[in-house]
């Protein structure tokens, strides 16, 4: 895994972890919802990559 890979989970968790000890449940819905929808974009290319003909 690339380090800014690396780096932008880590700042996921960053913001995550503030949301929630702040008591934020929408922004840490948001956050979360978010990642979700990256993880599923890096897992779709991993099993359906594009190929230019």
């Amino acid at each position: 895994m690339s380090n800014e890979i690396e780096r932008f989970f880590e700042m996921q968790d960053e913001a995550a972890s503030l949301a929630f000890l702040e008591n934020k449940g929408d922004e840490l819905t948001d956050i979360l919802v978010a990642a979700l929808e990256d993880a599923l974009k890096i897992l779709s290319g991993e099993i359906r990559p594009e190929t230019l003909h």
